[in-house]
Parts: C-alpha cells; sequence; structure tokens
C-alpha cells in the first residue's frame, strides 16, 4: 500500500512536470500559432542551466533562479534571431526549423558541457524525507516540485493571456511586440520544468526529445491551446507512466522472463498513452477540453 501512495505521489510530480512543459508549447501555439519542437532543447538548456549555475554559485535556490532567467532570455533570443522570420508560414516549415534548431543545440551543448552528462546535487534541506503520513515518507524534493507547481499563480498568467488574445489587441498593443515575451515565457515554463527534473535524472544531450513527444501528446488529449487541458491530461499522463513503469515489471513476470517483462513494461507504459491518444482523436478530435473558440 505504501508502494502504491508512493508512486502515485511520483506520477503527480511526473505530471506536473509535464504540464510545465505542455503548457509553454500550447501557449506558443495559442497565441502565436508556431510549431516548435525545439522546445524540447528549451527544457534541456533549463537543466544544464542549472547544473552550471548551481555550480558556480554554491547555492541551488540562486542557481535556479539565474537558469529560469537565462532561459528566459534565451527564448526572447531565439524569437528575435531565428523564430520570427517563420511567423504566417505553414506548419511544416515550423517544424523543419526547429528540428534545426535541435541539432543546433544537441551539438551547442557537446561544445560547451561536453559528451558526458551532468549531475546537480541537492542541498540538504531538500534530501530530509518528509512524512506526509502515519508511515509514508516520501523525498522532500518531491514534495516542494509539488508545492511549488501547484501554488504558482503562473498558470492563472499564462490562461489569462491565452485566452484574451484580442482584448490585448483592442488595448492598442501591438501583439507582435509581445511575441518575443511570449516565447520566452514559454521557453521559461521549458526551462523551469528541466531545471525540476535535472536533480532527479542526469544532465545529458538530447534529454528533452523524449518528453517533448510526452508533451505533444498531452497536448493531443488535452485539446490544442487548452490550457486546462494541458493540466489534466499531463497529469493522466504523468500516472499512467509512473504507475505502468512500476507495476505492470511484477505483473509481465507472470508470462515473462523476468529480463523480458523488465524491457516490456516500459514500452507497454507508452503503448497505453498513445492507446488514449489514438481514441481521443478518434472519440473527440478536438481533445477532452478544447480551448474556448474565438
Amino acid at each position: 500500500m505504501l508502494l502504491v501512495v508512493e508512486q502515485f505521489l511520483n506520477g503527480l510530480q511526473f505530471g506536473l512536470l509535464l504540464f510545465l512543459l505542455a503548457a509553454g508549447l500550447t501557449l506558443v501555439f495559442g497565441i502565436m500559432d508556431f510549431v516548435n519542437l525545439a522546445h524540447g532543447s528549451l527544457y534541456m538548456m533549463g537543466a544544464y542551466f542549472a547544473a552550471t549555475f548551481v555550480m558556480w554559485t554554491g547555492n541551488f535556490v540562486i542557481g535556479a533562479m539565474l537558469a529560469l532567467g537565462a532561459t528566459l532570455l534565451l527564448g526572447i533570443a531565439l524569437e528575435f534571431v531565428a523564430l520570427r522570420h517563420f511567423y504566417g508560414r505553414d506548419h511544416l516549415d515550423h517544424v523543419l526549423a526547429t528540428f534545426g534548431l535541435i541539432l543546433f543545440f544537441n551539438d551547442a551543448v557537446r561544445l560547451i558541457w561536453g559528451p558526458a552528462g551532468l549531475a546537480l546535487p541537492l542541498p540538504g534541506w531538500l534530501t530530509v524525507p518528509i512524512q506526509i503520513m502515519p508511515g509514508v515518507f516520501y523525498p522532500s524534493y518531491r514534495f516542494f516540485l509539488y508545492v511549488v507547481v501547484m501554488r504558482t499563480r503562473l498558470g492563472m498568467l499564462i490562461r489569462a493571456g491565452a485566452s484574451n488574445r484580442e482584448m490585448i489587441g483592442a488595448l492598442g498593443i501591438n501583439i507582435k511586440l509581445l511575441y518575443p515575451l511570449v516565447f520566452g515565457l514559454g521557453a521559461a515554463l521549458a526551462g523551469l520544468a528541466g531545471l525540476m527534473q535535472a536533480p532527479i535524472l542526469t544532465v545529458q544531450i538530447g534529454m528533452g526529445e523524449n518528453i517533448l513527444i510526452l508533451a505533444f501528446v498531452i497536448i493531443v488529449i488535452g485539446g490544442i491551446g487548452s490550457i486546462r487541458g494541458a493540466f489534466l491530461a499531463a497529469i493522466f499522463v504523468g500516472l499512467i507512466d509512473t504507475l505502468g513503469r512500476a507495476f505492470l515489471p511484477d505483473l509481465l513476470r507472470k508470462i515473462l522472463s523476468s529480463a523480458a517483462a523488465s524491457t516490456a513494461a516500459p514500452a507497454l507504459s507508452s503503448m497505453l498513452i498513445y492507446m488514449l491518444m489514438a481514441i481521443v482523436l478518434v472519440v473527440r478530435p478536438e481533445g477532452l477540453f478544447p480551448a474556448n473558440k474565438r
């Protein structure tokens, strides 16, 4: 029972991280109508920035804040230098351009940080287990992630910006001038997810590519341009992925060898997520929680 509770909380925490990534994607697409495959690279850069700044400053909080600011500025610079030239063009052009950025960022990271991965150690106050209920202890860092994401006002601000684009224009503000800030905010959300995940996983080249696929799946399930849909779909996907990887191996060992069960469980968890996406596309192509029609 304790293992079920712990894995459920892990799934919830993973879902919240996926929401940060998916929220940035759906924000950029909903307001700018831009498909950004390089969003996973910004997630990776947030993790590398965090590992670097924490090492330089010797302070986890300061390093995380610097990493978040650096990812925000990187997103603004990326929009200004490269991506604004593709506005109004076909989505296939967006895909091709941002795929090229994935290759660029992977090679840039390899040149700057080297091919080996980095580790982001946690301070002592984030490694002490917290008793969340009698007999159930949970890592304080994972609990900290839950509190930060659930207590933040970013979701409210993003939802307002995504649903009131016309109001912003009616106030006489040039929307095109806001595009760098919108893209920067999306990049900051990706960077926030990356720096939060960095202490849990190894910071390495290409770490954003697999999780980017899950982010796109979440957007399809929740509804393109819907922040609420992205949040609920991210929780579903996070729970399915985490619980599947935790408990499917034991179930599969009843019919498969131990090695085969351990190998098949992650693939089966991913298959369940893709099956959910396929069902949603057939039954409700606009997503479970589509954005309000404009």
